[in-house]
């Protein structure tokens, strides 16, 4: 009730409390930000920053401002950059490419396979397709060679009947993805490639999430390894064959990654929608909301970015797939 009563009064609605207006004891003068900017400019620091020149100026009994002044104070004159003369590299995110079916993006890795001994591993390489999960093309060697990527993505194409400037082709930095072999092949197929920035495993991820399903398969030999590498090559086989054609992808609404390679998923999950819809009817009390949701999207992005601008590429496959 008071304070009604004092904003009825005259100049009742003026904020009378008191506001500080000290002024810090330690504020530097402007005399000494002069300094501070003049030192930081100088020929002998102007490539350095603050965390080097304190600690220089001190070994020579000089002491202006604390690191942390010198960081203000080059904040407030949009000084704070990279000082150094040679200017880190600046590592985009990959094109963003979409897939509105099957053999128009793939995704590649290669992988460690343990052997009986220590420190030597069998080298697995795979291709999955981005749309259908499907894994297209895979190889085991006891070496990591640009020539047997290349011979794989030959025989990935080979296999799929795929088409010259059909494919994008993702995978990561090493020296076997951007091999001077792997590199003239893909030219010579006509894959377009595409790399990952160094060490973001997320600009792979289906890669990387095949690799864990992998070696989260109960069979898979983590502690008695692999003894030789046609006992890696029969077991990679063995769950290839178990992966297209008899796992129930999570991330594909529980169907093969073969069946949604062929576009048999389509009616297998309006078979399921109608099994749910009868169900719904039959015992409408028991559904509070909607029945479960079959659908898949119709496009599959690698790499999506924020403003879904994708590459052109999108428009080539979405002219490919209505041709």
């Amino acid at each position: 009730m008071r304070t009604a009563e004092r904003w009825e009064k005259e100049d009742g609605l003026v904020d009378k409390r008191k506001q500080s207006l000290r002024i810090p004891a330690n504020k530097l003068s402007v005399e000494e930000r002069s300094e501070v900017l003049t030192i930081a400019n100088s020929k002998a620091y102007q490539n350095l920053p603050p965390c080097k020149i304190v600690p220089m100026l001190a070994d020579k009994d000089i002491y202006v401002a604390s690191e942390s002044t010198f960081y203000r104070i080059l904040r407030a004159e949009n000084q704070l950059a990279h000082r150094q003369i040679s200017k880190p590299v600046k590592h985009h995110k990959p094109n963003a490419y979409a897939a509105t079916g099957a053999n128009q993006v793939w995704s590649w890795d290669i992988s460690y396979l343990p052997t009986q001994v220590r420190g030597l591993y069998f080298y697995l390489y795979m291709i999955i397709d981005v749309f259908s999960r499907k894994i297209v093309g895979w190889s085991v060697h006891e070496v990591e060679s640009s020539e047997y990527a290349a011979k794989l993505i030959k025989q990935a194409c080979l296999d799929e009947k795929t088409q010259r400037e059909q494919i994008v082709l993702h995978s990561d930095n090493g020296a076997s993805m951007k091999g001077a072999t792997m590199l003239a092949m893909l030219q010579t197929l006509g894959v377009l490639p595409s790399f990952s920035r160094p060490s973001v495993s997320d600009d792979n991820p289906y890669s990387e999430a095949l690799f864990k399903t992998l070696k989260y398969h109960p069979t898979f030999p983590k502690w008695s390894r692999f003894t030789d590498i046609l006992e890696a090559r029969i077991w990679c086989n063995n769950f290839v064959v178990w992966y297209n054609q008899v796992h129930l992808h999570s991330g594909l609404k529980f169907v093969t990654p073969l069946q949604r390679h062929n576009g048999e998923d389509r009616i297998i999950r309006h078979k399921r929608d109608l099994v749910y819809q009868m169900a719904k009817k039959q015992n409408p009390e028991r559904w509070a909301k909607n029945s479960r949701d079959w659908s898949l999207p119709e496009i599959v992005t690698l790499n999506p970015n924020k403003k879904n601008n994708f590459h052109k590429q999108e428009n080539y496959n979405q002219v490919k797939l209505a041709n």
